[in-house]
């Protein structure tokens, strides 16, 4: 993960905020449709569960300049995700329909330079997730809290 695919991630990102709801949804409904055995795990209502994904991808979008900050908190986000029964594949099938939600959202600006980037980002959190879902259960509560403004700069 570059620089470069940090700022474009960082500048998409700025450009679905005002509609990370619509986006959410389209998210939530293209994980369903690419495996409808994760309704178990996208529990109650979908604008709910999506509401949550883009709190987590917000936090950690601001937060890709300072990792070691981000980094503790998803791997806990790994080992709780995997006591709620995610596994190896199902980080693929939302690598999947993030980026294209990501295309639907934000249409022509979604470029191949910025689906590389995104993708690229996405490989590393998800590899830091699934490496501490295998590495140890979660203990206690745990919540993914927005990086203050000292961990975005």
């Amino acid at each position: 993960m570059t620089p470069e695919h940090i700022d474009t991630v960082q500048s998409t990102w700025l450009k679905v905020l005002p509609i990370r709801d619509a986006a959410a949804q389209l998210l939530c409904e293209r994980l369903l449709q690419i495996d409808p055995s994760l309704r178990g795990l996208i529990r109650g209502d979908t604008r709910r569960q999506g509401a949550r994904i883009m709190q987590v991808v917000d936090a950690t979008v601001n937060g890709l300049t300072r990792l070691e900050r981000v980094v503790p908190r998803l791997e806990g986000l790994g080992r709780r995700y995997a006591s709620h029964g995610v596994k190896d594949d199902h980080y693929a099938t939302v690598g999947a329909a993030l980026l294209w939600s990501l295309a639907q959202a934000l249409g022509t600006e979604f470029t191949p330079k910025a689906k590389v980037a995104w993708a690229t980002v996405y490989a590393v959190l998800a590899l830091t997730m699934r490496e501490a879902a295998a590495s140890k259960p979660v203990s206690g509560p745990w919540s993914f809290e927005q990086p203050s403004r000292r961990d975005a700069a």
